[in-house]
């Protein structure tokens, strides 16, 4: 199925191209929810410890995004720039994935430390080698302002089926292999492999079916890295809609690292193995599985909102109501377990807007970026986005754990059923999930609202770039009679 540049996509290429976010999902999904708890409450790293162990990695992030992102962009094979690396790095993108969910009897805390450190920036390097390029394809499939909305909304659709999948399963699994007379870290394991597998298929899938536009039609040029980064901070589209992207998933990461410790010792009191009455489920299933459902749900409501209105008015929309949510949290009774399904599906509504909107706004800025420079740069702008996501997840899972270990936090015995945390920690979780959350997402309201490329002016400058292209193939037409 090849790419288009204009007009509507296959409906078939767009399921096709949609089903690479749950390879995403499956990956991201585990990794901001539980992955904090478990460096804490299994592995028996100290939280200071871990949060360095998180953060630190992303360092050789900072190196690898854009240079994947020239690398794509500057690659000349007969599959195209991005699919090569799909079929590639796919495997090793899922091997990688169990890295993070196994670690050592290591009782030295500095070199266990060490060992997450490496886990992690490996798994990440392989997760940049197929996410930048997978992501660096969207642009290049549709360059229509509301196609893209739409290809981001089946890309959504799949990411939230994925993400529902792994956060109700994953707990489900570990509580099973718990009780079967296995340890916490082998259900960990077992639901890192089953997983890690899914996201496989998904990248090979895309790779056999999804065809890029021929190299005639992207203007692109060779540029060095240097010369790249240089004048993608020259697209003034770019800065903002980087900075609300990042200021979007740093809120949202930040509460699905607190969301368990919050469910667990907060709204359960400590009942490590307590299940929801009427549902049978942990409350970190119920919870995030009603979260992502209503999600789902409310995904076309977003698509048609934003086709309605346009993605940043539907946005700003989404951010205000879920800005209330959040500063309602801090407020729920300890034990109160209906409440706090009652509010996960009204956050669903708002998790369904964060999820589509600011992925189908990105795509806009490399025509701005076209027309100002007669290039198209692609791979170095979603290694840009590629990097801001997973440094948000980092940053998240770093500000929680330092605050945990200032606070007070305690490590429950491995053997613990019951663990009663210190009240200074439960306030703490109670203050970064509400408070804190609500501060990141009026941040990100503001830079939305300042936003320049709207419905308007972004089909101008398709204007613009459609009327150079006409020039430029008619000046390469040779006079009649030559």
């Amino acid at each position: 199925m090849a790419a288009t540049t204009s007009g509507r996509l296959p409906w078939l290429t767009k399921v096709i191209y949609g089903t690479g976010d749950w390879g995403l999902a499956t990956f991201n999904t585990l990794r901001q929810i539980f992955y904090a708890i478990f460096l804490t409450d299994v592995v028996g790293l100290d939280p200071r410890l871990a949060s360095f162990a998180a953060f630190v990695g992303v360092i050789w992030d900072a190196i690898n995004d854009p240079l994947v992102g020239v690398i794509s962009d500057k690659t000349h094979s007969k599959w195209g720039r991005r699919r090569p690396f799909l079929l590639i790095f796919a495997i090793p993108y899922g091997l990688a994935f169990l890295l993070l969910w196994w670690a050592p009897a290591i009782q030295n805390q500095i070199l266990l430390m060490l060992y997450v450190m490496l886990a992690y920036a490996l798994s990440d390097t392989f997760q940049t080698l197929v996410i930048v390029p997978f992501h660096s394809l969207t642009p290049e499939i549709s360059s229509d302002y509301d196609e893209r909305t739409s290809l981001a909304g089946f890309r959504m659709f799949f990411n939230f089926l994925a993400s529902i999948a792994t956060a109700v399963a994953a707990p489900m699994i570990v509580d099973s292999v718990m009780r079967g007379g296995g340890t916490q870290q082998q259900g960990y394991v077992l639901a890192a492999g089953l997983f890690g597998a899914s996201a496989v298929i998904p990248y090979l899938l895309i790779f056999f079916t999804i065809k890029e536009r021929p190299a005639a039609e992207r203007n692109a040029e060779s540029a060095t890295l240097r010369e790249t980064v240089r004048l993608a901070w020259k697209n003034i589209p770019f800065r903002y809609a980087t900075a609300l992207y990042m200021l979007n998933w740093v809120a949202f990461d930040l509460t699905g690292v607190v969301l368990p410790y919050l469910l667990v010792y907060w709204v359960m009191k400590g009942d490590l193995l307590a299940k929801v009455k009427g549902l049978g489920l942990p409350i970190e299933s119920a919870v995030l599985g009603l979260m992502l459902v209503t999600a789902t749900i409310v995904l076309p409501f977003w698509i048609w909102l934003a086709k309605k209105i346009g993605k940043r008015v539907a946005f700003l929309g989404a951010l205000g109501f879920w800005i209330i949510l959040m500063l309602l949290i801090p407020f729920v009774p300890q034990g109160a377990v209906t409440l706090t399904l009652l509010l996960a599906v009204a956050i669903g509504i708002s998790v369904s807007a964060a999820h589509i909107l600011p992925d189908a706004i990105f795509p806009d800025v490399i025509e701005w970026d076209e027309l100002k420079t007669g290039r198209r740069h692609e791979g170095i702008y979603y290694g840009v986005k590629n990097f801001c996501r997973k440094l948000t997840t980092a940053f998240a899972i770093f500000i929680v754990l330092q605050v945990l270990g200032w606070f007070g936090y305690q490590t429950p015995p491995k053997t613990a059923t019951v663990f009663v945390q210190p009240r200074s920690a439960l306030n703490a979780i109670r203050f970064l999930i509400g408070p804190v959350g609500a501060l990141l997402l009026l941040a990100t309201f503001i830079v939305t609202w300042l936003y320049p490329l709207d419905r308007d002016k972004f089909n101008r400058v398709r204007y613009l770039l459609e009327k150079r292209k006409a020039r430029r193939a008619a000046s390469a037409v040779p006079p009649r009679g030559s």
